[in-house]
């Protein structure tokens, strides 16, 4: 796909690849292990890339223009920060794609990710993030837009540009005697004419069945809604929602196989295939119940 400038002049071309699916770029095998699929996903994947890059190389032969050539992808890389907001992407059972094994985009624009960073500490290759917080700990980032200078040379410089905060977030925890008095001090500085969003995050060992209506009674005279409340449990709660702060209910599968493994001494690579195998029980489950 050609990009071009206002004048109507073609300016770059243009790799778009959407989240690619298994059955995009693979045919399964019989009898191969789940290191002999994560390793045929990534060199498909590779190849997928490959070829649109070397189309994309045969064009500007053929306009006989230097054209800079842009790449897209959605999916999860190895390195990257995420956030509570964001859902691993598992293509089949690979968890996250190499970098080195992108070919040589003047620039790659990544998506999924909802903090904006640079990959592999790369200026080229960058997820530009959400352009707005999607869950509240990403309420302290300065959300951005990349805007990507390109020319005949290639990439020359990518600026961040901030994005305004339309909607205030902000998470508190602590006890209910606590949240009284934090409430107390947030009221001082609350804009009276702007709703902020809350989450509340009540550190408790007893059983409040009206834990909500307490919440919402301290909230009552402050121009806030509140959105969330959740019970980071004490002591009397034990395993994974002692050390998370959350019951189990409110964990989907996906968040407690992560907490487990946190529990335990793995390296990255043995990370990589627990992760690929659980991805794997999850759609072969998903697919039964459909």
């Amino acid at each position: 796909m050609l990009l071009k400038r206002r004048d109507g002049e073609a300016a770059a071309i243009l790799c778009a690849v959407p989240y690619l699916r298994p059955r995009d770029v693979q045919r399964s095998q019989a009898g191969q292990s789940a290191d002999d699929k994560q390793r045929d996903l990534q060199q498909a994947i590779a190849d997928h890339y490959a070829q649109l890059f070397s189309r994309a190389q045969a064009l500007r032969k053929q306009m006989g223009a230097n054209l800079p050539i842009v790449g897209t992808g959605h999916l999860t890389t190895l390195g990257v920060s995420l956030t509570d907001s964001v859902r691993k992407i598992y293509v089949g059972n690979l968890s996250a794609f190499p970098t080195d094994a992108f070919p040589a985009f003047d620039y790659l624009a990544l998506g999924h990710i909802h903090s904006s960073q640079k990959v592999a500490k790369l200026d080229h290759i960058r997820y530009s993030g959400s352009p707005i917080p999607l869950s509240f700990d990403e309420a302290p980032q300065q959300k951005q837009l990349l805007r990507v200078d390109l020319n005949a040379d290639g990439l020359q410089a990518v600026s961040e540009l901030n994005i305004p905060c339309f909607q205030p977030l902000i998470s508190l925890s602590g006890s209910l005697a606590e949240l009284e008095l934090r409430l107390a001090e947030l009221a001082k500085q609350l804009d009276r004419n702007v709703v902020t969003w809350l989450e509340i995050r009540v550190c408790v060992d007893d059983y409040y069945a009206d834990l909500n209506e307490r919440v919402n009674a301290l909230c009552s005279d402050l121009p806030v809604e509140v959105l969330r409340v959740r019970r980071d449990r004490g002591d009397q709660v034990a395993g994974l929602t002692r050390d998370s702060g959350e019951a189990l209910s409110e964990l989907t599968p996906d968040e407690v196989f992560t907490k487990r493994l946190h529990n335990e001494q793995l390296t990255e690579e043995e990370i990589s295939v627990l992760q690929g195998l659980h991805a794997q029980v999850l759609e072969s489950l998903q697919e039964t119940d459909a």
